[in-house]
This record gives C-alpha cells, sequence and structure tokens, in this order.
C-alpha cells in the first residue's frame, strides 16, 4: 500500500496537467490525492480526512456517496448508459426536460442538453445570434453581446468572449470576438467610487446608455444571477437583477441568465433567478444538476425562441449544434435522482437554518484586522483579504494570501480554493449546521494565522 501512495503521487506530478494550476508550483508539494468520499467529506490516500468545503468546484449538492443516486445510476446501467440524442431520443433524457420546466422560471419551455457549463453558455450565445437571423431584416444587425466586467461564463472561445477577467481572458484577446463590457455590481469596490449610503445605481446607468447606443446590434445581454462567481463572488444589491432584466426589455435585448453556479438550491432558491421574479429568454444551468456526479449540462429557452428555428430544411433554419453525450443517460438519471432528493429532503426549506448560520459566522469574521469585506448569498460565502482595512487596500498580489490562507485550512482538514484573496465559502447544502461552524471556525483559524503572524515577514520577501 506504501508503494502505491508514493506510486500514485509521482505519477500524478508526471503525467497530469492540472487546470487553472501553475504546475511548477504545484510539483513543490505532495498532492492530495483522494480515494473517497463520505458525506461531506474526502478521504486522501493516506487515510486523511478533509470536509470539502468547495463542493467538488461547487457542484456537489447531496454529498458524496448518496444511497439514492447511487441506486439510481446501477439501475440505469442495467439498462444502457449512452445513445446518442441525435434524431433519437432516450426515456431519463424526456422525464428530467419535464422536470427541468417545472422547476425553471416561467416560460422557459425547451431544453437542449450539452455537456458543462462552458457548453450551456455557447449554446445559449449561438441560439440568440441565430435567433435574430432567422427574424431577418433589421433584426439580423443585432450580431454583439453586452456582459458584465468581473463576469466569467466558461473558457471555451464563445464563452470566454463573454467574460470579464483578465486574468483568466486577457491571453486569449485575440481569438474572442467583441463584447460590450458594462460595469459590475461590486459594491465593496465600486467603479464609480461610491457607496451603499450614495449609490443611484450608476452601474445600472452606465448599462442603459450602452444599450440605448448599441441596443440595435445587440442580440443578447448575459448576466450571473445575484452572485459573480469566479469574479470573487460578488453579489449584486438587491433590485439590481430585476433593474437590467427590464432595460433588456425595453431595448429588445435577450437576457441570458447563467444560472451554472447559482442553480439548484444554491442563493437558496431552485434558481438565483426566482430572489427578484426574473423570467430570463435563456438559461445555462449545470454543475449542480446532478449532485455532482456526472457531467450535464443544460440550455433553457422560450418558445418564440424555439419557434423561430423551425422551418423546411431547405430553409437551413436548423440548429447545427451538438455534443456526442448531449442527453446522455447517466448523466439524466443522476440528475432526477437528485431533484428527487430536493423534494423528499425538503433541501430548500432546511437550508434556511444553515443561510442564518453563516451570515452569522460571517459577521463574525467581519472584524478581524484584514477582511475587507464579507459578502453572502444563500450558503454561498465570500471573505475578501485586505492589507489595510480602514482604506480597503488589497495586498500585493505577489503574496498570495488567499492561497496562503487555504493551505493553512488543508493542514487543518478543510479542503477550499481561493479567487485571488478572496476566500471562497461554498459547501455542499447537506452540510450540517455543525459541520459549517466548524468550517467557519478553521477559516477563521486561518486568516488570522496567516494575516496577522505572517503578512509582514511575506510583505518583506516579496519587497
Amino acid at each position: 500500500m506504501t508503494h502505491l501512495r508514493a506510486w500514485l503521487e509521482k505519477a500524478d506530478r508526471q503525467f497530469i496537467w492540472h487546470p487553472f494550476t501553475q504546475m511548477q508550483e504545484y510539483g513543490r508539494e505532495t498532492p492530495l490525492v483522494v480515494r473517497e468520499g463520505r458525506g461531506c467529506w474526502l478521504v486522501d490516500i493516506h487515510g486523511r480526512k478533509y470536509l470539502d468545503g468547495v463542493s467538488s468546484l461547487w457542484c456537489n449538492i447531496h454529498g458524496h456517496r448518496r444511497p439514492e443516486i447511487d441506486a439510481a445510476l446501477r439501475a440505469q446501467l442495467g439498462r444502457i448508459a449512452h445513445s446518442t440524442l441525435l434524431g433519437i431520443s432516450n426515456e431519463p433524457a424526456i422525464r428530467l426536460a419535464k422536470e427541468l420546466v417545472d422547476l425553471a422560471p416561467a416560460g422557459l419551455t425547451k431544453i437542449f442538453y450539452s455537456d458543462n457549463g462552458s457548453t450551456a453558455v455557447e449554446v445559449a450565445l449561438k441560439m440568440a445570434f441565430q435567433y435574430w437571423q432567422h427574424r431577418g431584416g433589421a433584426w439580423r444587425k443585432k450580431t454583439k453581446f453586452v456582459a458584465l466586467r468581473n463576469g466569467y461564463h466558461g473558457d471555451t472561445i464563445g464563452a470566454m468572449s463573454v467574460g470579464g477577467i483578465d486574468l483568466f481572458h486577457a491571453a486569449f484577446r485575440p481569438l474572442l470576438f467583441k463584447t460590450y463590457l458594462a460595469p459590475s455590481p461590486y459594491c465593496y469596490r465600486c467603479e464609480f467610487g461610491l457607496d451603499c449610503t450614495r449609490c443611484g445605481w450608476e452601474c445600472v446607468a452606465a448599462l442603459e446608455r450602452i444599450l440605448r447606443a448599441r441596443g440595435r446590434e445587440v442580440a443578447a445581454m448575459i448576466v450571473e444571477p445575484l452572485v459573480q462567481a469566479a469574479g470573487g463572488m460578488i453579489v449584486a444589491p438587491r433590485g439590481y437583477l430585476k433593474r437590467i432584466a427590464r432595460l433588456c426589455k425595453r431595448y429588445h435585448v435577450l437576457l441570458i441568465a447563467d444560472e451554472v453556479a447559482t442553480g439548484f438550491g444554491r442563493t437558496g432558491r431552485m434558481f438565483a433567478c426566482e430572489h427578484e421574479g426574473v423570467r430570463p429568454d435563456l438559461l445555462a444551468c449545470s454543475k449542480g444538476m446532478t449532485g455532482g456526479y456526472m457531467p450535464l449540462a443544460a440550455t433553457l429557452c422560450r418558445l418564440n425562441i424555439y419557434d423561430a428555428f423551425l422551418g423546411r430544411f431547405s430553409e437551413q433554419k436548423t440548429f447545427f449544434h451538438g455534443h456526442t453525450f448531449t442527453g446522455n443517460q447517466l448523466g439524466c438519471t443522476a440528475a432526477l435522482a437528485s431533484i428527487g432528493i430536493f423534494k423528499k429532503d425538503r433541501v430548500l426549506e432546511k437550508l434556511v437554518p444553515k443561510v442564518e448560520t453563516l451570515r452569522t459566522q460571517l459577521e463574525q469574521l467581519r472584524g478581524l484586522q484584514h477582511v475587507g469585506d464579507v459578502r453572502q448569498c444563500g450558503l454561498i460565502g465570500a471573505v475578501e483579504l485586505v492589507q489595510d482595512r480602514e482604506a480597503g487596500t488589497p495586498f500585493d498580489w505577489r503574496q498570495r494570501m488567499g492561497a496562503q490562507v487555504c493551505r493553512a485550512a488543508r493542514r487543518n482538514g478543510l479542503l477550499i480554493r481561493p479567487l485571488g484573496d478572496v476566500i471562497v465559502i461554498m459547501p455542499p447544502l447537506a452540510i450540517s449546521e455543525r459541520d459549517l461552524r466548524w468550517m467557519m471556525g478553521v477559516i477563521g483559524d486561518s486568516i488570522r494565522d496567516v494575516t496577522e503572524r505572517s503578512a509582514p515577514e511575506t510583505q518583506r520577501k516579496a519587497e
């Protein structure tokens, strides 16, 4: 067993290129190799346990090894694992489509399956573009998109084109199509230098100026409802989403809701759009759909968009897009079982006290010397680290304070990942209040240990 563990750690460094990871630095440390999962905990090949504080990259909802999902997948394997959805169908895909239509904001009645969040966004962008082309006339000029700074929608070319994070997207700029970027609703670091007491929705006014000037050429606006996730868990102020939805309607711009991270209960509702009664024209979802078991995504759209693609084959209105594993039976089966758990366990109802526990714990961290801001939406939380709390001055990025805090947390049995110097809190929805309080305690201790004891020394090294 000792030989096997050593071989796995060596082979990992030798053969695997990890995503969003500087491999030169990764190779300096012993890799964490997961062997199994138990509820909200992970166990590595040495038998060490870690609370899965990132929900296995925001997708695990009900915990690992849920008997209901395991049993559903075993039963489906006894029938078939996969057959194409190109021109034929299958039972799990049909059943899941009906469930998604019932769960989603009203009006989204057609489901297009794909593999992951990026592909779900690509589908939405292509649908929006081609919809206006099929409308004909002056509508065919609507070929551009509007997105938000600090937005992230995936890593494929189209998804990157509507992204607004230079760290992720700038290197690929020559490959991307032009997008109009509107200000981010980042209240802690307001682009207009305002605070909440003086805010007059300047970010919304700036968006309206773009739509007023460019609306005739804009096919759609894409937004992460309520929370810009990879941008730093930036929580939009209440009313922001409804305001931009009204603007999109006023200027005949389709609204694409990217609910890849926020969908399936993360914000306390099944979909984040529900909080403000917003009914988007298209909605992309993935991550939590299968409970974190299988890669699966869906793009939901309104009937008028779907109808624009109907016609004789000779009219070439077909939506020529697809993926090998579109509507995969195992993925759809896992999603159906996950939705069943939502209903049986009253997951959303039971989230209420957990959301309150997270709020209380975050407020306790707000007073720490190097915590500039804390943010929350449902069971999503964030702690932004700063060098000077009063001035909001960030740490030198080379110090990697966020990464240092996460390494300290890992040493104490908590697995989390930062977004720069923002500590992300995204546990499974199934987490117990006891484990949630323990998780927040570890985060608080790790922040104190790293920022208050190590920051002066690290600052000298950076200089």
